[in-house]
């Protein structure tokens, strides 16, 4: 008889072997790294209001600036390190969303240029492109209808 053949004794097996994670150093880790990349996206907008920049203009270069250094960083392999050790911490929506356009890429570079790089690069980000995409024309095609009836949504 095999020691697996009930539920339980399955569930014991997996315990025993499944490492325990380890919840309040992740969450701690997750929250300083996080924290750290606001703060370098926040000392880079004070620094182009201190240069006469207006809002909108330092917000866009804010933007730019950490998605380029996000895709540097996942193109060196650091990014990745940096995921794992603080996992969610590091996904801030535009950091990680560079990483999920950057790391399909390089990983099927050996592939070619059309076929491996263009033609993954947008393996995980697709689906959220199409989605926010789409979402925006439909919107746009409401607010137009409610519009041109002189009904004001806003």
């Amino acid at each position: 008889m095999n020691p697996l053949d009930t539920k339980q004794d399955y569930q014991n097996y997996v315990d025993k072997k499944s490492p325990n994670s380890p919840i309040i150093k992740n969450c701690f880790n997750a929250f300083w790294v996080g924290g750290l990349i606001c703060v370098l996206g926040q000392v880079i907008m004070n620094i182009c209001k201190s240069r006469g920049l207006d809002e909108a203009t330092s917000g866009t270069i804010v933007s730019i600036l950490l998605i380029g250094i996000s895709a540097f960083l996942t193109g060196l392999n650091i990014f990745n390190k940096i995921g794992k050790f603080a996992g969610a911490g590091s996904l801030i929506p535009i950091t990680g969303f560079a990483n999920s356009i950057v790391a399909p890429s390089m990983e099927y570079k050996s592939e070619g240029y059309v076929m491996g790089v263009g033609g993954k690069m947008f393996t995980v980000a697709g689906p959220v492109l199409v989605f926010g995409i789409s979402t925006s024309i439909i919107v746009g095609i409401i607010y137009l209808i409610f519009n041109t009836q002189g009904i004001t949504l806003v």
